[in-house]
């Protein structure tokens, strides 16, 4: 009985939007909502959706059958280009054709926020409503669900693809066409540094599933234009690069006349052009009513994701955008700064990595004895500490400057280096690894007002960057 409801509904809704085409602007304030379905589910994304929302949107459908597709008004306009072709394959719908009060489950994907929904704040309040999530952002939300799949994935439809396969559900050639032009966005066709191997082998199982190729390459190439060319000319005028934390960042304040659509292909040129970390595009229009803020970044460490959620908008680690109204672009370079100086609150710092407590000699310890403390503790180096102040490294190294056996006696200052490098407890794994790589040093001490509390070492380093901590 259900199924037949929900196609007879899909034929009205089909007859509504043919009658409202013909009566033209007369009828242009009727408003069709579907009502009176028994249980009804919906599943709905982010605003601004773009494919992999779109895409995770339309297997929600799939997962749970009987749901309607309910995207927002807001869309990416390479999306509006895709529906204004396929959208009748989907049967998309807007929140003001749904009847709030009958929705019994809610399904929410590529997103975990509410702010970050269009129309469901009836459903934030509504008590006995189903919540059910699936998001592979790293930053959880506000969205308390019944049933959630929250795992970091380079693409959310990767998660949703994996329980079509365990289900062993039968896909059409367009619905793994648009699963994998998704999958490609959200992970740069698998290039991007937050790409996992599952996203891989997602898109090899759409490829069996006939995703057509032609197709994603259609919509995945990105327009640039003319307004495009003049931005990035107007930006690699005024182009400026800053150190921040130990990385290279660049910042670029660009006021808008109009609509200029696909400005973060924009500002992933520029940060290629100028060899960057991270860039940043600050784009206002005349009137300054309006600032928006993207992002891009090519190091993990550097997580995008969090400086724009603390500036209202959202993301991946390697790229994010944030709308904000009536910003001064001064104060908004200066919190992101703030945010990168900080190391941002979701990313791993030397005081995460670094060994305390730390072992140490003084200056007069004899050189024998250093020897013997190396080889029982199995490290290559050790700092000279006298009342509480770093003076000094000691290091395997230095022993071939010992020329004669009876030099052994003489003390750790007679061979120490003095000229140490250190490195504060709230700097980034990337800056301890170039002053490791720039200097030649196996071990940086970690100094917080004056006092070594840590030591990192090139092998700390190493086993954050590839991953090869244990469990």
């Amino acid at each position: 009985m259900i199924p037949f409801l929900f196609r007879a509904f899909h034929i009205f809704r089909a007859f509504v939007v043919k009658k409202r085409r013909k009566a033209g602007s007369e009828n242009q304030k009727y408003q069709f909502q579907i009502k009176n379905v028994l249980n009804m589910q919906i599943a709905t994304t982010h605003k601004n959706t773009d494919f992999d929302a779109l895409a995770s949107t339309v297997a929600a459908t799939v997962l749970y059958p009987g749901t309607i597709p309910v995207l927002p008004r807001t869309l990416n306009p390479n999306i509006k280009a895709f529906l204004s072709i396929h959208k009748d394959i989907f049967n998309i719908y807007t929140s003001d054709e749904i009847d709030m009060n009958e929705v019994e489950r809610l399904i929410v994907v590529d997103v975990n926020r509410w702010d970050r929904l269009d129309g469901m704040d009836a459903l934030k309040q509504k008590k006995g409503v189903e919540v059910i999530l699936w998001d592979h952002h790293l930053l959880k939300g506000d969205i308390q669900a019944n049933r959630i799949c929250h795992e970091e994935m380079g693409a959310n439809i990767t998660l949703m693809v994996r329980q079509l396969r365990k289900q062993k559900t039968p896909l059409t050639p367009m619905q793994a066409t648009l699963f994998l032009i998704g999958l490609y966005e959200d992970t740069g066709n698998l290039r991007f540094p937050s790409t996992k191997s599952e996203d891989a082998y997602a898109a090899a199982f759409l490829l069996e599933r006939n995703a057509d190729l032609s197709i994603l390459n259609s919509f995945l190439r990105q327009p640039y234009g003319e307004k495009q060319k003049d931005v990035l000319f107007e930006m690699l005028k005024n182009a400026t690069k800053v150190a921040i934390n130990g990385y290279v960042v660049g910042f670029n304040r660009v006021d808008i006349d109009g609509h200029v659509g696909n400005l973060s292909v924009v500002v992933q040129m520029y940060k290629e052009i100028n060899n960057l970390d991270a860039a940043f595009g600050i784009f206002t229009n005349k009137d300054q009513s309006r600032c928006m803020v993207i992002g891009r970044s090519s190091v993990e460490s550097l997580n995008i994701a969090t400086i724009m959620r603390s500036l209202g908008g959202g993301g991946h680690p390697g790229a994010g955008s944030a709308m904000l109204k009536s910003a001064n672009p001064d104060a908004v370079e200066k919190m992101i700064t703030e945010l990168i100086e900080g190391n941002q609150q979701a990313s791993v710092q030397i005081s995460d990595l670094m060994s305390f407590p730390v072992m140490s000699v003084t200056s007069g310890t004899k050189m024998k004895e250093v020897a013997m403390m190396l080889r029982e503790k199995g490290c290559t180096g050790l700092p000279v500490v006298d009342e509480g102040k770093l003076v000094g490294m000691i290091s395997r190294r230095d022993f071939r400057k010992v020329r004669k056996e009876s030099a052994l006696n003489a003390p750790v200052k007679a061979f120490m280096s003095t000229d140490v490098m250190t490195i504060a407890p709230g700097k980034s794994p990337m800056q301890a690894a170039r002053l490791m790589v720039k200097y030649d040093i196996g071990r940086l001490p970690v100094v917080e007002n004056g006092n070594i509390i840590g030591i990192i070492t090139r092998s700390d380093a190493m086993t954050y960057f590839y991953d090869l901590l244990p469990g």
